[in-house]
């Protein structure tokens, strides 16, 4: 099984910046299987990076989900791009993924709860890297169980 997974953030904004990190730590645990992407945001260009994978995980930071994350999946919706063809979704760029080339992944949003994104910094508030490092710890065991 290949698995994606995508952190997104900005990383300059203090716990916007949780995707990009955990994408990261990830990355740095060598997973079989697991291929790692980061950016500031999710592109349509990246319908057809999703579109070749059994399973996406989309890495980000929330205001409002519960600590110290949320695991949940995902359904696609139809692609609606927004005020910038530059930035989509998760659940419309699955819609683009299969809408233009077939590929219907299972996905899952990693939401880590955030508490500062007012200043600029690039650093987690303490209680964002702790809930960093549970959210790491999480995707490490549901990889080993999906296996």
């Amino acid at each position: 099984m290949s698995t994606l997974v995508i952190g997104y953030g900005n990383p300059g904004r203090l716990d916007d910046g949780l995707g990009p990190a955990f994408a990261e730590r990830i990355q740095g645990l060598d997973l079989p299987g697991v291929t790692v992407e980061s950016n500031y945001q999710l592109n349509i260009e990246d319908a057809e990076l999703v579109s070749r994978y059994d399973t996406v995980v989309f890495a980000d930071a929330s205001v409002d989900a519960a600590e110290p994350f949320d695991f949940l999946p995902l359904e696609k919706k139809a692609p609606m791009v927004g005020f910038s063809s530059h930035s989509i979704t998760a659940e419309s760029l699955l819609g683009l993924a299969e809408e233009l080339f077939g590929g219907t992944p299972k996905a899952f949003a990693m939401a880590i709860r955030g508490y500062d994104f007012d200043e600029f910094g690039e650093y987690l508030s303490p209680s964002a890297a702790a809930n960093l490092e549970r959210s790491v710890e999480c995707f490490g065991h549901w990889v080993e169980s999906v296996r």
